[in-house]
């Protein structure tokens, strides 16, 4: 190697060290200039992620809780602390056991008080399986004309039934007309209209 070369390279070296010590000078500048927002953004992100971590832990423990009140109430469904505490923990959960327990027992006037729940479909069921357990040809129609009624054709079909029984052929015709030819019950509705009559 020549002399020039030398010289070169130890050149490059230098100014390599001398962008590195700036670089280190300017990030020092930085830090001391941010250091207490630098400090509060760690501290604000060790916040939020130690309170998901603890709001998980919760959130599991609760659904334990629940799950475990639940397991009481199979084996016992008297046990009235068991759903007080099943209904503080999970009230969509309690509302699903009051409707299992209520259709097990065909107990209208507890699908009744379920009507108003925020559990998911439990509403929507327990209008239904109220209305059909009593026999309300009005409940049933009403039930019938809600848009989003899950059970929508099979109130209609079971509101023509209780109009044939009670001899009201053409009025029940009249309801089966209603179902679509798209729905499951367009075959029942169809055979009701044909064979229905007595």
């Amino acid at each position: 190697m020549s002399l020039k070369e030398n010289l070169d390279m130890v050149k490059d070296e230098l100014n390599s060290e001398e962008k590195f010590f700036e670089k280190a000078v300017v990030t020092e500048r930085f830090v001391k200039k941010y250091k207490k927002p630098l400090i509060g953004v760690v501290a604000a992100v060790i916040l939020v992620v130690a309170g998901n971590l603890a709001y998980d832990a919760s959130e599991q423990n609760r659904i334990e809780s629940a799950n475990e009140a639940l397991a009481v109430l199979q084996k016992n469904p008297q046990d009235s602390v068991a759903l007080t505490k099943l209904e503080s923990l999970s009230p969509a959960l309690h509302d699903v056991w009051l409707y299992s327990q209520a259709i097990a027992d065909k107990n209208a006037q507890e699908l009744e008080k379920l009507k108003n729940s925020k559990a998911l479909i439990i509403n929507d069921t327990s209008a239904y399986e109220a209305a059909e357990l009593k026999d309300d040809i009005s409940e049933l129609n009403s039930y019938s004309e809600r848009q989003e009624a899950i059970y929508k054709d099979l109130a209609t079909v079971m509101s023509a039934v209780l109009l044939m029984d009670s001899g009201k052929v053409a009025d029940a015709h009249e309801k089966l007309a209603m179902i679509s030819e798209k729905s499951p019950f367009a075959p029942v509705a169809s055979a009701l209209m044909h064979y229905g009559v007595k």
